[in-house]
């Protein structure tokens, strides 16, 4: 999945400002998807352009293109990509083509939910226009894709509002994993909350944990903060335990790809270590994630699948063998931290507190 990581390799250009978006269709109706190319940050920003809808499962597949949110935005373009040789064909052999299409993205990955949000959505539409033409169906489409494009950024932004608020002049946050901008749409989710707080005149400093096993911490969070201008240390995942102990961070402040009707959220392998080590140093764990993120059909965090990932991202990171020959290696993408060790929900409706099941059904049956 990814090429050798040199650090002498790493382009000038990457320590400039990337201009293109993470995410971007581009033309009209037979255009085609632009991604930002994660997979070679920090050394090398660049643009991919996926013309059909394999290449768009390619790269949500590699996490050319990862997030909760930016998969589901992704996806939603995936489908108008995936039917653009299909828009003179008659309904019969259109709407065949839409479940092919539905169901290759909806196999891409199976953990984060706004993928199957934005998807259904998608299929929502089509539904609706069951006597329309095939080319005012995928118009339909693509407008749609855009909406939740334009939804996602709102969402980042009222998310950022709210939680900045639980945020106090001169703190320090850790985070775990990148719940950004290039995770979304828009400024991020659990970032949303510290670029909101700055805004409104505090000083907020970051401690942004490497995640490993692919580094999207040090790689990613600590790249956009940096471009931001935001003060912010990496640190080895099992450094979390000793900076909490040192009081170095105020709190703790995670993205989400899936949340249980309980509260129970399944976010990046290794957020489930930092709420318990948060939780035993009297520290607030805040998850940040829009409403869509909240998947009702599940009583509670057991039922998230959770993603099993190739064992050579542990044992051959970035193209070097760090494992012996023939060693087994468990490499699960997730894992779920119980809503008992979380202080609050910040979503895009405010802040779930305590995170109870009628708390959370309070929330999400208002109104943004």
């Amino acid at each position: 999945m990814h090429a050798d990581w040199d650090s002498t390799a790493c382009r000038n250009e990457a320590a400039e400002r990337v201009s293109a978006p993470v995410i971007e269709w581009v033309g009209e109706l037979d255009g085609s998807l632009r991604l930002l190319d994660q997979t070679l940050l920090p050394c090398e920003t660049k643009s991919i352009e996926c013309r059909t809808v394999e290449q768009v499962v390619e790269a949500i597949r590699s996490l050319r293109v990862r997030g909760a949110p930016a998969i589901g935005v992704a996806a939603a373009y995936g489908v108008v990509v995936g039917l653009r040789e299909f828009m003179m064909a008659d309904r019969s052999q259109l709407n065949e083509r839409l479940n092919e299409v539905l169901q290759l993205l909806a196999e891409s990955r199976p953990t984060a939910v706004n993928l199957f949000w934005a998807l259904d959505r998608q299929r929502r539409i089509a539904e609706r226009s069951t006597s329309a033409a095939s080319v005012d169906v995928v118009k339909a489409l693509l407008a749609e894709a855009r909406a939740i494009e334009r939804d996602d950024r709102a969402m980042c932004m009222a998310i950022g509002r709210h939680g900045a608020e639980l945020l106090n002049d001169g703190d320090t946050i850790l985070t775990h994993c990148n719940a950004g901008g290039l995770a979304t749409a828009g400024d991020g989710t659990a970032l949303a909350v510290i670029y909101a707080a700055i805004a409104a005149g505090k000083t907020i400093r970051v401690f942004a944990d490497e995640t490993r096993p692919l580094l999207q911490g040090s790689r990613l969070t600590a790249w956009e903060l940096s471009q931001r201008g935001v003060p912010v240390t990496v640190i080895c995942d099992s450094m979390a335990a000793t900076v909490m102990r040192q009081r170095r961070v105020q709190a703790v402040i995670v993205g989400a790809d899936r949340i249980a009707a309980n509260g129970d959220t399944a976010n990046k392998i290794g957020t489930y270590s930092v709420a318990c080590l948060a939780r035993t140093h009297g520290l607030p764990f805040y998850v940040a994630a829009p409403s869509s993120t909240f998947d009702l059909s599940l009583a509670s965090g057991e039922q998230i699948p959770i993603e099993e990932r190739s064992p050579s991202e542990i044992t051959h990171g970035f193209g070097r063998q760090t494992a012996p020959d023939g060693v087994a290696a468990y490499n699960p993408a997730f894992d779920v931290t119980p809503a008992e060790l979380i202080s609050a929900i910040i979503t895009e409706r405010g802040v779930i507190k305590p995170v109870t099941v009628a708390a959370i059904q309070a929330m999400l049956a208002s109104h943004p």
